[in-house]
């Protein structure tokens, strides 16, 4: 066990300094504020404070873990050890800058909570970020810090016994459209034809003829592939429904449909199944706790992970909406358009409410990539998609991080576009 002796123990500091190393070094730790009790202890032992009380392992700290609150603060992002910090310290700290306020700025969202443009969907934007502007988005930079930590960590106390974690993939599936053609119903089918005919679609028209008399499979109904995939290669996978009533952004089957409900019933015996909070539920508790209860009631059991539709995520509305609906496990944490990590960890965490100064019991769990980002937004080729999944999977390798992807399950339909996609899956996916 390591002994952290600082003046003064905030929820802050508790909270950083359990995340760098309980959840991602393993290593366990305790908190003193007696100097007696710190001088006499015989393990592993540093100070985070001002000034060190001796030739012990020294992190000089920065206000920003004892202050309440969120304030205006002037960063300025330096290069250390061939990657990026800030909140700089002078000597004699061990290492020259403050990493777990740099850590905890990051990971608790601060600079979603200052004044800030939103998208055109009212979420936070990528070109706000710190790590967007300072060129580590696609970086788990806490992560990386945490190891050099503990590289300096082993250094001053070589005998300590270290546990590494392991790598994790989880593969994360959006059911925004169930079917493609089937089971829309007469006047959803009929707007369909409708459309093809009036875009001179006739490729559209057959098929869609063709799936609704069953004389060809639905290109959007891909789920034993997908079960198959996670079945033969034992791949930890979730999928979340849509289940909102239906909106101009919120297009799946309705609830109510049989077919439908008995498609979620399907999954759910095979694998995990959460929410997919609809468009208008990000700031709309009673929207999301109507959802989360339809969903319940078909699967019969526990709701208790989602992620929102459009990844519309206000923080910290929208976290203290999942809260208090019982949600223990959020997926939104990433961005619609640029991959990387958003909030700079490839490490679950929970969410740390800067208005209460608490730390909730929601657990985040970020994503890295997403389909559409990649192929709609970045504009990437198949082939460039699997690169860009595969480096950025790499980085998280690195720390022996969590990678989690962010599919829907017209990816691997093989239809139009999404050619060629299901391999682009399985690499992603598999370890």
């Amino acid at each position: 066990m390591l002994l952290v002796y600082t003046p003064k123990i905030t929820p802050r500091i508790n909270y950083i300094f359990k995340h760098y190393f309980v959840r991602i070094l393993q290593i366990p730790i305790k908190f003193t504020n007696v100097v007696d009790e710190f001088v006499a202890h015989n393990g592993p032992k540093m100070t985070y404070a001002k000034a060190p009380l001796g030739l012990e392992f020294f992190l000089k700290s920065h206000n920003l873990l004892l202050e309440q609150g969120v304030n205006d603060i002037e960063i300025q992002v330096l290069n250390w050890d061939e990657t990026h910090c800030f909140f700089p310290m002078k000597e004699p700290s061990n290492i020259p800058f403050d990493i777990f306020a740099a850590g905890f700025y990051l990971i608790s969202r601060y600079e979603e909570y200052l004044p800030h443009i939103r998208d055109f969907h009212d979420r936070y934007p990528v070109s706000e970020s710190l790590a967007y502007k300072n060129g580590f988005l696609e970086k788990p930079l806490i992560d990386i810090w945490a190891y050099k930590l503990l590289d300096l960590f082993k250094r001053k106390f070589p005998n300590y016994p270290i546990q590494e974690r392991e790598f994790i993939s989880i593969a994360t599936i959006d059911i925004d459209n169930a079917y493609a053609y089937k089971n829309k119903g007469f006047v959803r089918s009929l707007g369909g034809f409708a459309n093809d005919i009036f875009q001179f679609n006739t490729a559209n028209i057959w098929k869609r003829i063709k799936v609704i008399l069953n004389f060809d499979k639905d290109p959007f109904d891909t789920y034993e592939e997908i079960l198959k995939i996670k079945e033969e290669h034992n791949v930890n996978t979730l999928f979340f429904i849509l289940i909102g009533s239906y909106t101009s952004f919120d297009r799946n089957l309705s609830y109510e449909n049989m077919k439908f409900r008995s498609l979620i019933k399907y999954l759910a015996d095979y694998t995990k199944v959460g929410l997919h909070p609809s468009y208008y539920s990000y700031l709309n508790y009673d929207k999301f706790k109507k959802e989360k209860l339809r969903l319940e009631g078909i699967i019969n059991n526990d709701v208790t992970f989602s992620r929102q539709h459009y990844l519309r995520l206000k923080i910290p509305e929208t976290y203290q909406h999942l809260i208090d609906a019982d949600i223990k496990e959020d997926y939104s944490m990433g961005y619609a358009n640029l991959a990387g990590f958003r909030a700079s960890t490839c490490t679950p965490f929970y969410f740390y409410d800067l208005n209460y100064e608490i730390q909730t019991p929601l657990r985040v769990f970020p994503f890295v990539v997403m389909d559409f980002m990649l192929k709609d937004h970045m504009n990437l080729s198949k082939e460039e998609s699997l690169a860009k999944i595969l480096e950025l999977k790499e980085e998280v390798k690195k720390v022996n991080g969590t990678f989690i992807s962010l599919f829907h399950n017209e990816t691997l339909s093989e239809y139009k576009e999404w050619e060629g996609w299901t391999e682009v899956y399985k690499k992603a996916v598999i370890d």
